[in-house]
C-alpha cells in the first residue's frame, strides 16, 4: 500500500506542477494584456475561470488528501 501511495503523491505533484504553471503562465499573460497563449481562456477575460484553474484547484485538493493518506499509511507501517 505505501508503494502505491507514494506513487500517488509523485504523480499528483508533477501535475499539480504542470497545472499550477500553465495557470500562472496564463495569468501572467492577462496581467500584461497579451492574448492566450496555453488554449485555457479562449475568449474569457478572467484567467480564474478558467478551466485550467479549476483544475489546477482540483489537483492541489487531490494532493492534499494524497499527503494525508500517505502520511496515515507510514504511521500504521510504524
Amino acid at each position: 500500500m505505501k508503494k502505491i501511495a507514494l506513487a500517488q503523491f509523485i504523480i499528483l505533484l508533477a501535475g499539480n506542477l504542470f497545472a499550477w504553471f500553465n495557470f500562472f503562465r496564463e495569468l501572467n499573460n492577462w496581467l500584461q494584456g497579451r492574448a492566450c497563449t496555453t488554449g485555457c481562456a479562449a475568449g474569457l477575460v478572467n484567467p480564474f475561470l478558467t478551466p485550467c484553474f479549476y483544475g489546477a484547484m482540483v489537483f492541489a485538493i487531490a494532493l492534499v488528501v494524497s499527503i494525508i493518506m500517505l502520511r496515515k499509511v507510514n504511521k500504521a507501517n510504524r
